[in-house]
């Protein structure tokens, strides 16, 4: 029997899905004295330990994160409620299953709640009072998953006792926001702290990352039990902004992991299973029938895209109720690598994140980057190259990869597909970085560096940390970090990196100058970091030094006239027309 409370649970009907992929505006809702208010204080109170003294408290190992991470999402919910609802009596309603451990709402298409539960039973005890709703004219498909559908028994007893939820919003501040925000900083520290603090994932973003991969992960061991589906790329390697994809992919190693001690005796026992001619092929079959059933059967995935003939194969759907656009892969473990790589180099230094972020919000604001595929600069290579610059400082800030392999013990040691993965895990056996750099003098020194970076006989390599020769003739060279022999900005042309150029050198051009006259915060003129993010101040600095050089065109129409006042006997006329003799 249902349990009594404000309304009726249903698991979400697939019939009312929208075809149309849309990327909504999250709004988080929350209210004074609520788990995630508290939330909320919490968080800002670490932002301002990250971007500020260095923290000696223990790092958590990557690993670690992500299990903590992957056990609360097991415990926890995702309601579509009304848009009218008593907080007060919904949170009554749900401890009925059990206690709550913490909960947030936020909006996309309608209202939406988080919650996480002390236990995972209490996630059963919920599933068991819900009713797959009925249809007149339509048919539910009843899967049963952890994505419910809140109705109210009586709407008009609720609307006078709604309680006080204040909404704010959950993404990235407007230009002119950020651009206030960064007028009114005490220093160009501040203002790349701000920046990083405005964009950054926030802790229920996160949340319900992780989430959505639990949910894809529930209906993808309906095939594949004990399977895992695990976020990859920004969504956790600590420099995801608001908005940002979720990146997933469906990890099937740990199956046999699980098996492996499981043999006693002289006998050994394996299941009956299906053989395919290449992995590749075993892969595209399994992603195929992924795709199907999220297509077909998985509540709030829309827009299904079956992608399996890229080099890595890939599903692609958009997660309407949290609102991301998602790339399901399988067996990228690699990739996971890099995440956990970069979440090191990123937890090392309060200042790596925050040069990051404001390279790529700078890179972002002159078009150098796109979401489109093509020529231009990815945020990975502005990474990798902001790290290898780091590597590059005296003393280093961050340390290279091959010496992070030189501290990995035997539990580090990682072979992935032929390539050496290894590296330390532990963040508490690196010793911390002894440079003092100010975050204005490293900005300032990045665009000098790569302003005047011999790109043309030079390759990035954070696995050593130096200059080498570039092995092949693309404009652009960085060196994977794990498959070596790959250049991660092979798809730069030669006009993207010299416009990368050409911005990096007046950019530190224009903060050359701002240090002789730098205006007050209080007099709300752009300086620092916020001149650099408008694109009309780096063409105008441009267009002032092209004025100093004349132009190609006016110098050989001069040289012309010299030619043809030297040399009379170089004109001649053929059917009228004037033909003038240039050779040397």
């Amino acid at each position: 029997m249902a349990a009594r409370g404000v309304g009726m649970l249903a698991c979400l009907p697939l019939y009312a899905q929208r075809s149309q992929v849309l990327r909504p505006t999250h709004r988080l809702l929350s209210c004074s004295g609520t788990v995630a208010a508290d939330v909320k204080r919490e968080e800002q109170s670490s932002r301002n330990v990250e971007t500020g003294s260095e923290d000696r408290t223990p790092k958590k190992k990557f690993s670690e994160v992500q299990k903590e991470r992957r056990e609360q999402a097991q415990r926890t919910v995702l309601i579509h409620c009304p848009n009218k609802i008593s907080e007060k009596k919904f949170l009554k309603y749900l401890s009925q299953h059990g206690p709550i451990n913490s909960h947030f709402f936020y909006e996309s298409f309608g209202l939406y709640a988080v919650v996480e539960f002390s236990q995972k039973e209490s996630v059963t005890s919920l599933q068991n009072v819900t009713r797959t709703p009925s249809m007149e004219t339509e048919a539910a498909i009843p899967f049963k998953s952890r994505f419910f559908n809140l109705k109210m028994k009586n709407p008009s007893s609720q609307t006078s006792e709604q309680s006080c939820i204040q909404s704010s919003n959950h993404s990235p501040p407007s230009n002119k926001k950020l651009s206030e925000l960064l007028c009114y900083a005490e220093s160009m520290d501040d203002q790349l702290n701000t920046l990083l603090k405005e964009f950054q994932l926030t802790e229920e973003d996160i949340k319900l990352r992780y989430l959505t991969c639990s949910l894809i992960e529930d209906l993808a061991a309906a095939y594949f039990q004990d399977c895992t589906v695990r976020p990859f790329g920004s969504s956790v390697n600590s420099f995801g902004k608001l908005g940002c994809d979720l990146d997933m992919f469906l990890d099937l190693d740990e199956i046999g992991k699980l098996n492996t001690n499981k043999t006693s005796g002289n006998f050994l026992m394996e299941f009956q299973v299906k053989n395919v001619p290449s992995e590749r092929i075993a892969t595209q079959k399994i992603l195929s029938v992924i795709g199907e059933c999220l297509d077909h059967f998985g509540p709030g995935c829309v827009g299904v895209q079956k992608i399996l003939n890229a080099r890595c194969p890939l599903v692609r759907f958009s997660h309407q109720a949290s609102g991301f656009q998602c790339d399901l892969t399988t067996n990228n473990r690699i990739a996971l690598k890099s995440s956990e790589l970069l979440y090191i180099y990123g937890t090392l230094d309060s200042r790596v994140r925050a040069l990051v972020f404001s390279i790529r919000c700078w890179a972002r604001a002159h078009s150098l980057t796109s979401s489109i595929p093509g020529s231009w600069i990815t945020n990975f290579s502005l990474t990798m190259m902001v790290i290898f610059f780091l590597q590059r400082r005296s003393p280093p800030i961050l340390p290279t990869l091959d010496y992070l392999k030189t501290l990995a013990d035997a539990e580090d040691k990682c072979i992935i597909e032929g390539h050496n993965c290894t590296f330390i895990h532990d963040l508490n056996r690196i010793k911390p970085s002894g440079n003092t750099e100010t975050l204005e003098s490293l900005l300032k020194e990045f665009f000098e560096y790569f302003g005047n970076f011999a790109f043309n006989k030079n390759s990035i390599n954070i696995r050593q940390g130096r200059e080498q020769n570039k092995p092949e003739s693309s404009p652009l060279h960085i060196q994977n970090p794990f498959e070596t022999s790959l250049n991660i900005s092979k798809n730069v042309n030669q006009s993207q990196l010299q416009k990368f150029v050409d911005l990096a050198r007046e950019s530190a051009w224009i903060l050359s100058q701002e240090d002789k006259d730098r205006p007050s915060p209080s007099s709300n003129q752009p300086w620092g970091l916020a001149t650099l993010l408008q694109p009309s101040v780096l063409s105008s600095v441009s267009l002032a030094k092209k004025k100093r050089k004349k132009p190609a065109s006016e110098r050989i129409k001069n040289l012309l006239e010299s030619i043809k006042s030297s040399s009379p006997e170089n004109d001649t006329h053929t059917n009228g027309k004037r033909t003038v003799s240039t050779q040397a």
